[in-house]
C-alpha cells in the first residue's frame, strides 16, 4: 500500500507543481488508510504465530499488526502537524511610504513539504518492514530502508548549517551501526548457512557440533549495532548533538518512530529465538545481561548528565536515553508481565513525547508571531534601502520558556502535564509505565534494578519541574524589547540588506486546528487515562498473551 503510494506520488512530483498539491496531507491519508488496512487484518483468525510472506523474509503476527497500525498512526500526527505558512507577499512600490521590516523564513518554508512527506513515507515503510522481518536479509534491508529516510530527513533543511552537521553526524555514526550489524549477520550466517530466524533457532536446538559461541557473537553484535540505533547508553553520544541540531519538526521523528521499529525487533528476536530455553545453555544469558548493563547505564547517564543541560532539546534527548533504560529493564526480564509493561511504556512514551514535541513547536510559532507584532507596532521609517530580515528559528534554550504562561496558558499547561507524566507523577499515564516495569522486575528478583529506577526517577524529577518553573515564571517586561535590541541573538538571527524599499511580512507560521486538536487530545489521553484504563491495558494484555502462547 505505501510502497504503491509513494510511486504515485513520485509520479504526481514529476507532473504537478508542488503549489497544486498539499503532499503532507496526502501522505497523512496514505498513512491512515494503512492503519486501516492493518486494523483489519487484526481480524485474521488464522494469525495465529504468524504468517509468512515472501518466501519468509516476513512474518506477519499481531504484535506486528498492532505496531503496523501505531506507527502508521504517529507518522501521519506527524505529518498533519506541518505549520501553515502564510505566504502575504504583498510588495507596495510607493517610495513615500515608510519601510517596515522583513520576515524572511530559512527554516520552516512550503519549499520542504514534498520532500518531508515522501521521506517520512520512506522511512514508515522501512519502519513497517522492520517490525515484520524474519529474516536476517530483510532485517538488514528494512533498517537502512529506515535509516536512510532519517538520514535526509535530519540534514533536509539545506539553509541551516547546524541541521547540516547534524545530519552528517547522524549518518557517519548511524553507517558504523549498520556495519555492526551487518558483521553479526555475516558471523551468524557463516557458521549456520541460514539467515531465517526460525530456522537458526531450530538448527542450535538440535545440532551439538555447531559453534554456539561465534553464533552468539553474531547475535551480540546485531543488537549492539540496534543499541546503538536507539541511542541506548553507553552509544548514545551522537544523540543529544543531532537532536539539538535538527529542526523541532524533524526531531519528532528521530526521537520516536526508529525507537518503536527496533525496540519490537528486539522482542520478537527474544522470543522468536526463545533464548531463554536454547540448550539450556547459561552462555546465551550473556545477551540478558547485555541489555542489563544497558539499561544501568541509560538510567544513570540519562539522569546525571540531564541536570547539567540548558537546552531544551539536549535536556529531552537524555530523558530519552533515561526512558530508553526502563525500555531495555523490562526487554531483559523478558516475562509475560514484563513484556506487557514493556508494551505499555512504549506507547506512553510515544504519545507523551509527541504531545511535548508538538506543544514546543506551537509556543515557537506563539513566540515567533509576539516578535513579529512588537516590531510592527514599534517600526520607525529608516533609511532607503535598509531593512532588517528575521529568520525564524525554533525555541533552543529552556529560559526561552520563561513567561509562557502568560502568553499561552493552555499550551503551558499542556506541557506541564506532559513533563509531570515524563517524571512519572500520578496519577498520569507516566507513573503507571513506570510503576508497571518496577513491579515485574521487584516480582522478578531485579531488586538492584529497581532500587537504581526508583532512584534515578526522582533525581530526574527534578529537571522536569526546573522547566514547569521557568514556564510558570512571571514575564519579565523587558524581555521582548531586550530581543529585539540585542537582534534576537537566542532566538532570531538579523541582518542588513539592500532591498526594496516596501516588502510586508512575507512568511508567517500559524498554529493550525488540526495542531491544536492534536495537543489537547494527546493532553487529554495524558491526563484522563487513569479514568478508564481498560481499554489499553486489555489490548496490551492481548498481544503479550500471543507472544507467549501462540
Amino acid at each position: 500500500m505505501i510502497f504503491i503510494s509513494l510511486l504515485i506520488l513520485i509520479v504526481a512530483m514529476a507532473l504537478f507543481s508542488e503549489q497544486n498539491m498539499r503532499y503532507n496531507r496526502i501522505s497523512a491519508i496514505i498513512l491512515f488508510y494503512a492503519g486501516a488496512l492493518s486494523l483489519n487484518a487484526l481480524y485474521i483468525q488464522s494469525i495465529g504465530s504468524g504468517i509468512g510472506i515472501y518466501g519468509g523474509l516476513f512474518q506477519i503476527t499481531v504484535i506486528s499488526q498492532f505496531f503496523d497500525l501505531f506507527i502508521y498512526l504517529i507518522g501521519a500526527i506527524i505529518l498533519l502537524s506541518w505549520p501553515l505558512i502564510i505566504n502575504k507577499n504583498i510588495i507596495n512600490n510607493n517610495k513615500n511610504a515608510p519601510l517596515k521590516y522583513i520576515i524572511k523564513n530559512y527554516k520552516i518554508t512550503s519549499n520542504y513539504v514534498t520532500e518531508y512527506s515522501l521521506i517520512v513515507l520512506f522511512s514508515t515503510f522501512g519502519a513497517s518492514l522492520l517490525i515484520s522481518s524474519a529474516d536476517l536479509v530483510s532485517m538488514y534491508l528494512s533498517i537502512e530502508l529506515q535509516s536512510f529516510g532519517i538520514y535526509i530527513l535530519a540534514s533536509i533543511y539545506r539553509d541551516s548549517e547546524s541541521a547540516t552537521s547534524a545530519g552528517l553526524k547522524y549518518f557517519l555514526l548511524g553507517g558504523l551501526s549498520s556495519c555492526i550489524i551487518l558483521l553479526g549477520a555475516g558471523l551468524i550466517y557463516t557458521f549456520t548457512g541460514l539467515t531465517k530466524f526460525e530456522s537458526i533457532y531450530s538448527l542450535i536446538s538440535v545440532s551439538e557440533s555447531i559453534n554456539i559461541h561465534s553464533i552468539i557473537l553474531g547475535f551480540l553484535l546485531i543488537i549492539i549495532g540496534f543499541l546503538f540505533k536507539i541511542a541506548a547508553a553507553p552509544l548514545h553520544n551522537w544523540a543529544p548533538d543531532v537532536y539539538d541540531d535538527s529542526p523541532t519538526i524533524v526531531t519528532i521523528w528521530l526521537t520516536i518512530m526508529p525507537k518503536i521499529s527496533i525496540i519490537i525487533l528486539l522482542l520478537e528476536l527474544n522470543t522468536q529465538l526463545n533464548l531463554d530455553l536454547i540448550l539450556e545453555n547459561n552462555i546465551f544469558n550473556i545477551i540478558k545481561y547485555l541489555l542489563l548493563i544497558s539499561s544501568l547505564l541509560s538510567l544513570l547517564l540519562g539522569t546525571i548528565v540531564g541536570l547539567a543541560q540548558i537546552k531544551i532539546k539536549r535536556l529531552l534527548a537524555y530523558s530519552t536515553i533515561s526512558h530508553i533504560g526502563f525500555i531495555l529493564l523490562a526487554l531483559a526480564i523478558s516475562t509475560e508481565q514484563s513484556i506487557e509493561s514493556l508494551i505499555f511504556y512504549i506507547i506512553q512514551y510515544t504519545i507523551t513525547n509527541l504531545n511535548s514535541f508538538l506543544i514546543i513547536i506551537a509556543l515557537s510559532y506563539i513566540f515567533y508571531n509576539t516578535i513579529i507584532n512588537n516590531i510592527k507596532k514599534n517600526a520607525t521609517p529608516k533609511k532607503k534601502n535598509e531593512n532588517k530580515i528575521i529568520t525564524f528559528s525554533d525555541i533552543n534554550y529552556i529560559s526561552e520558556f520563561k513567561g509562557q504562561f502568560s502568553i499561552n496558558p493552555l499550551l503551558s499547561l499542556s506541557l506541564s502535564i506532559c513533563l509531570f507524566s515524563m517524571a512519572g507523577i500520578p496519577p498520569l499515564i507516566g507513573f503507571f509505565s513506570k510503576q508497571f516495569v518496577l513491579l515485574s522486575a521487584i516480582q522478578n528478583g531485579y531488586y538492584f534494578m529497581a532500587l537504581i529506577a526508583i532512584l534515578v526517577s526522582v533525581i530526574s524529577a527534578s529537571y522536569y519541574l526546573k522547566i514547569i518553573r521557568v514556564i510558570h515564571t512571571e514575564l519579565n517586561e523587558n524581555i521582548e524589547k531586550n530581543l529585539i535590541n540585542n537582534n534576537l541573538k537566542s532566538n532570531i538571527s538579523t541582518n542588513i540588506k539592500n532591498l526594496n524599499e516596501n516588502l510586508n511580512f512575507n512568511y508567517e507560521p500559524l498554529l493550525t486546528n488540526i495542531h491544536s486538536f492534536i495537543i489537547s487530545t494527546l493532553t487529554l489521553i495524558i491526563l484522563l487515562f487513569v479514568l478508564n484504563p481498560s481499554i489499553i491495558l486489555s489490548s496490551i494484555r492481548i498481544l503479550s498473551i500471543s507472544i507467549f502462547y501462540y
